[in-house]
C-alpha cells in the first residue's frame, strides 16, 4: 500500500522514523475535534477572526465557545484498529459473519468502544449495526 493511501485511509505507518509517519502525525493533530475547532479554522482563514480581535480585544471569549461547541458537536474520530483486533474481525469475516455468539458480542462491544471511543452496551438487536461500523473500519485496511 503506498504513502497517499495511508494517509487518506488514516492508517497509522507503522515505521515511527519515516516521513509518511512525520505526515500523519501532523494530519492527526491538526483533525478537528468538533464544530468549533472547524469554524476557528475558517474564521481565521477568512480574517473575521483578526477583525474581532482588533474590534474585541484578544479575550473576546472564542476559545471558550470553541471548546464548548466541541463538547456539544464532537466528530466521531475512529482510533486504528490494533492487530489483534484486526485479526478477531477478520476471522468473523472468514467464518461467514451471520450471528455473533455471546463470547464474540462481547469481544466486538469491547473493540467497538474502543476504536469509537464510546460507553456503548450491545444487545442482540443492536449488533448489526454495530458491526456494520467495525466492518467498515475493517475494509479501510484491505
Amino acid at each position: 500500500m503506498n504513502y497517499q493511501n495511508q494517509k487518506n485511509k488514516m492508517e497509522q505507518p507503522k515505521d515511527k522514523r519515516t516521513k509518511a509517519y512525520k505526515d500523519w502525525k501532523a494530519n492527526q493533530e491538526k483533525a478537528s475535534e468538533g464544530l468549533g475547532d472547524t469554524i476557528a479554522k475558517v474564521t481565521e482563514a477568512t480574517g473575521i477572526k483578526k477583525a474581532v480581535d482588533l474590534i474585541a480585544g484578544e479575550d473576546c471569549g472564542c476559545k471558550e465557545r470553541q471548546d464548548v461547541l466541541n463538547r456539544l458537536f464532537k466528530y466521531n474520530k475512529p482510533k486504528c484498529l490494533e492487530e489483534d483486533e484486526y485479526n478477531y474481525i477478520a476471522d468473523w469475516i472468514e467464518k461467514g459473519k451471520d450471528q455473533l455468539s455471546s463470547k464474540q458480542l462481547i469481544e466486538m462491544n469491547a473493540i467497538y468502544n474502543r476504536v469509537f471511543s464510546k460507553k456503548f452496551k450491545c444487545q442482540k438487536c443492536s449488533a448489526p449495526r454495530m458491526m456494520k461500523d467495525l466492518v467498515n473500519i475493517f475494509k479501510q485496511y484491505s
